[in-house]
């Protein structure tokens, strides 16, 4: 039996309101989207709504652990606005949708330090099945707040994070105020002038910190000035010269909480590119630093293993692809190269040896469609999930990627997605399509 079912519309968009003739193209595009792929595929998602509106919900980022361990609970995001950026007294709630009992909304708190494109950090803790962290603000300073959501017990650190190690005993994070004005949508408002000029370019005291999870004692791991006295070996037009204002940006451990992946950044004065960008890894107490891509192309990545790296770069070998990167080597293997030619969020579905990726698209054509998709790397076949219009207002800062994450089992997926008048977390019933 073939199912198909599609997000119905919500006639809301409290500051980005759709003229009615744009909404229904939008509706009736997904509608025939997800019909399409009822007549086209032997299986497909079931594909349901999981947060309505009047307010607007997304979740963390999409490495980060959405659902509960069980499968039954998703982590979300709530605010009563869209459109601009958050300011420092802006606040939103975080929660929990409950998949078995109607998509029942259980609030667990409160974040003053958030952003468009990855929340809070909204997360359960890795080696807990009733843990859930997120960042927050408290007397002007960035914390961690960790809940126990059997307990209802909150404690707070006093430091932020952006990923954990696979034990959860250790966080990592990059400077989250720095980061709001040299890459805004991912760092988090102080009321500072958006101007990256008006930095110290290459700090010794600001970059990769490390914290104890059990005390909430913070270490800097490596520094922007340790970064830019790495010799640059990608191509001379992307090197940083003396005036750049450097960053750190996505950080993510391995998976036996060894190794540290990061992206080190840069602007150069009267550079049209917004940033250049170099891949770097790092022993989780600040050794062996390799430069793992220094082409300047590595955006979305995802470790396979300890000891491999698997990413959107640009490379010599096949232009800009997916690629399997082994750490510290020169080690570089195109994956998916005509099934997957494009940049996207990916990482591998839980339960499948590694052998099938979940992964999405940006907007294409002249619709915007976003698509979220499966890949097959053993018969290199891909396998669509589903199209979803993105309204144009969705561009820039706050725009709406779909962000898909996989379930502890597999078998489901969350994504975000605005395509019925104002970002919604959806969930998709996927275990039919990896026959």
């Amino acid at each position: 039996m073939h199912f198909c079912t599609y997000p119905y519309p919500y006639p809301f968009l409290t500051l980005m309101p759709l003229p009615r003739r744009d909404f229904l193209k939008l509706s009736a595009l997904a509608s025939l989207g997800a019909l399409a792929g009822c007549a086209s595929q032997p299986a497909t998602a079931r594909i349901r709504p999981i947060t309505r509106g009047p307010k607007f919900h997304w979740r963390g980022y999409y490495d980060k652990f959405l659902f509960s361990a069980d499968d039954r609970f998703v982590l979300a995001n709530e605010t009563s606005f869209e459109g601009r950026s958050p300011t420092k007294e802006d606040s939103i709630r975080v929660g929990m949708v409950d998949t078995q009992d109607g998509d029942r909304w259980i609030d667990l708190g409160g974040s003053n330090a958030w952003n468009w494109q990855q929340g809070c950090m909204l997360q359960w803790v890795p080696g807990s099945d009733r843990d859930v962290a997120w960042n927050d603000r408290e007397d002007g300073r960035f914390v961690t707040r960790i809940l126990d959501v059997k307990s209802g017990r909150t404690r707070t650190l006093p430091h932020p994070f952006y990923t954990f190690s696979p034990d959860g005993k250790t966080a990592f994070a990059p400077d989250f105020a720095r980061l709001d004005v040299t890459r805004p949508g991912y760092g988090y408002a102080t009321g500072v002038e958006r101007d990256p000029w008006k930095l110290i370019k290459t700090p010794d005291d600001i970059g990769i910190w490390r914290m104890d999870v059990a005390t909430g004692q913070q270490r800097l791991l490596f520094s922007l000035a340790d970064a830019a006295k790495l010799p640059f070996t990608g191509p001379a037009t992307a090197a940083f010269k003396p005036d750049a204002v450097h960053w750190f940006n996505h950080l993510l451990c391995n998976t036996d909480g060894t190794r540290l992946f990061f992206l080190h950044r840069w602007r150069n004065p009267g550079d049209k590119a917004a940033f250049r960008t170099r891949a770097l890894t790092i022993d989780v107490n600040g050794g062996k630093v390799h430069v793992m891509d220094p082409n300047g192309g590595t955006s979305h990545f995802v470790w396979r293993d300890p000891q491999h790296i698997f990413a959107f770069a640009w490379h010599p070998s096949h232009g800009e692809r997916f690629y399997l990167f082994k750490d510290l080597s020169d080690e570089v293997t195109v994956i998916g190269k005509d099934a997957m030619p494009a940049n996207g969020h990916n990482t591998y579905l839980p339960n499948t040896n590694s052998e099938w990726v979940l992964n999405d698209t940006y907007p294409q054509g002249k619709d915007r469609l976003q698509n979220p998709y499966l890949y097959h790397i053993p018969t290199n076949r891909r396998v669509p999930v589903g199209s979803f219009p993105a309204p144009p207002a969705y561009t820039g800062e706050w725009r709406c990627d779909t962000h898909p994450s996989a379930s502890r089992s597999g078998r489901q997926l969350c994504f975000d997605s605005a395509h019925a008048g104002g970002r919604q977390v959806y969930v998709a019933d996927i275990a039919g399509l990896l026959g």
